[in-house]
């Protein structure tokens, strides 16, 4: 029961900061391109990355700890669900060239991002 309270806080928190930067996010750029969102599922990619890295290959981050950041925290501060919605809402509007390059910039930039969590938890790790 402790675990599943510290993964339900964790994932409030990480549902407040997605809403708190992805707010921001898209006051600054402007409600053309969906950057708010993009942005979030690279940073929640390169996020998690880090954390399962350092947790499972690493042995930094033990399982408890690796639960409530990877399952919790990230899980409420990724945002598949609206990257789904605001892609439908792209091509819906007729703009599938917009789409396109929201898909591909989103699935090559999370993946970009987890490799460079993972290679960055392996230089953190590597220090210590």
């Amino acid at each position: 029961m402790t675990r599943l309270l510290l993964v339900c806080l964790g994932g409030a928190l990480g549902t407040g900061a997605r809403y708190l930067l992805g707010g921001w996010i898209a006051s600054a750029a402007g409600p053309g391109f969906p950057w708010g969102t993009l942005s979030i599922n690279a940073t929640g990619s390169f996020l998690i990355g880090t954390v399962m890295y350092l947790g499972l290959d690493a042995g930094v981050v033990g399982p408890e700890l690796r639960m409530v950041l990877a399952v919790g925290v990230l899980g409420g501060f990724t945002t598949y669900s609206s990257f789904n919605y605001e892609t439908l809402a792209l091509l819906q509007r007729g703009a599938w060239g917009l789409a396109l390059v929201y898909v591909g910039a989103t699935l090559l930039g999370c993946l970009a991002a987890g490799v460079l969590g993972v290679a960055a938890a392996r230089g953190v790790a590597g220090a210590w």
